[in-house]
């Protein structure tokens, strides 16, 4: 018997059956309708999702719990106001610029969104109450990272100051002996637990 008639699609090159199962109708939709969907799907959850990994990075929604606490001393810092005129935003000291490293962190902060709208830290008083664990827990983050957010932004090679002309090599001496930025900046975007409002300011 002739393979023609024992394999219907025998006739048809490779293109066209690649085209009849692309286009085949399914119960209702043809594979062609379910892939579009798919992507178009694929493409909505993905450009929310990046969406919503930058809102919760924003310094107006960092500042809409922390406008009297840690907003309030980022605002009075030398990340805010410096003489360069570079604000530094509260995402690039707090949140990594890799796509997993960020997913991670942003996930952990909804700990933080929970213990606002719960009563933990929804005052002064009670951020204060636990400044040190939470500082504590974002330098432990910092020291695990070999303080990445901080390279973003600074190259101990190229600091200069008049008043310290060993500035770079006392910089680089500290990280080749293990050191990394937040062991001696502790409380330069907010003060450190230790600094009274009056001490906080860039050290």
């Amino acid at each position: 018997m002739p393979e023609s008639q024992t394999n219907p699609g025998a006739h048809l090159g490779f293109w066209s059956r690649c085209r009849k199962l692309l286009f085949a109708p399914s119960l209702r939709y043809s594979l062609f309708t379910l892939l579009a969907a798919g992507f178009a799907l694929g493409s909505v959850v993905t450009i929310g999702f990046q969406y919503a990994l930058y809102a919760v990075g924003t310094n107006a929604f960092c500042s809409s719990c922390h406008a009297n606490d840690a907003a309030k001393e980022w605002r009075e810092s030398v990340h805010h106001d410096n003489r360069a005129g570079t604000v530094v935003a509260c995402s690039e000291c707090h949140v990594p610029r890799e796509l997993l490293p960020k997913i991670v962190r942003v996930a952990k902060s909804f700990k933080e969104i929970w213990s606002h709208f719960t009563g933990v830290i929804n005052t002064r008083e009670k951020y204060e109450a636990h400044r040190q664990a939470m500082d504590e827990t974002e330098w432990n983050r910092l020291r695990g990272n070999g303080a990445r957010e901080c390279w973003n932004c600074h190259r101990p090679e190229s600091m200069v100051n008049k008043e310290k002309a060993d500035l770079a090599g006392m910089h680089k001496s500290a990280l080749a002996g293990g050191q990394v930025c937040i062991d001696c900046h502790k409380g330069v975007g907010h003060r450190a637990p230790a600094q009274s409002p009056a001490d906080a300011g860039g050290k």
